[in-house]
């Protein structure tokens, strides 16, 4: 029989596993294959209780993602750290895992799933989203020693992630780009994006 009532540390304990429960399954298997029962099942609650905590789906991918940024960070100062890689190559990792996964496979948004977020956000929330993104990138940058004014941080944010969503992207979603070539875009893409970072380390 379920636990009617639930203290406030249980119940905290519980949303933390349904965030980190849903952004290991966003990371495997795509946040559109992955549904509200996979999450609440895993996590031994019913559906009903599920929604106590987040009203739609689209509110856990808000904080998953938020919980995924930390964990971006380390990695990237792994990379880093690591003695036997240089700076290039260890930003082209890191940007190969983002496009890719690997090592640490990453939950990247498609085109369908963000404008279906979108839908979802409030002015409040999606202002909050866009900080919370600018900072992160912000940080981000700041492991890979590059220091820049936050335009230039959107910049580099949107060209990293436009990278990871087109990989994503063909053939499914765009079907008319050459999926042959998908692999030598992308390569093309981070090198260039490794070239201008590089420039501006210089500066």
């Amino acid at each position: 029989m379920p636990k009617i009532g639930y203290s406030e540390a249980e119940r905290e304990k519980i949303r933390e596993a349904l965030i980190d429960t849903g952004l290991k399954l966003f990371s495997g298997q795509g946040i559109q294959h992955t549904t509200v029962e996979q999450i609440y099942t895993r996590v031994g609650i019913s559906r009903t209780f599920f929604y106590s905590f987040f009203p739609a789906k689209e509110d856990l991918v808000v904080q998953a993602f938020y919980r995924q940024q930390p964990q971006m960070l380390a990695y990237a100062q792994k990379l880093m750290d690591d003695a036997s890689l240089d700076w290039r190559d260890g930003v082209g990792q890191f940007l190969h895992n983002v496009c890719y996964g690997g090592e640490s496979r990453f939950a990247i948004m498609s085109v369908e799933e963000q404008q279906a977020l979108s839908k979802c956000l409030s002015g409040e929330n999606r202002q909050e989203f866009q900080k919370r993104r600018l900072r992160f990138f912000t940080e981000l940058l700041h492991v890979f020693g590059v220091d820049v004014e936050p335009q230039t941080v959107k910049l580099l944010g949107n060209l990293v992630f436009s990278a990871a969503i087109l990989h994503k992207a063909v053939p499914d979603t765009l079907p008319f780009l050459f999926a042959d070539a998908a692999d030598e875009m992308t390569a093309f893409q981070i090198r260039s994006i490794l070239d201008y970072m590089e420039t501006l380390r210089r500066q």
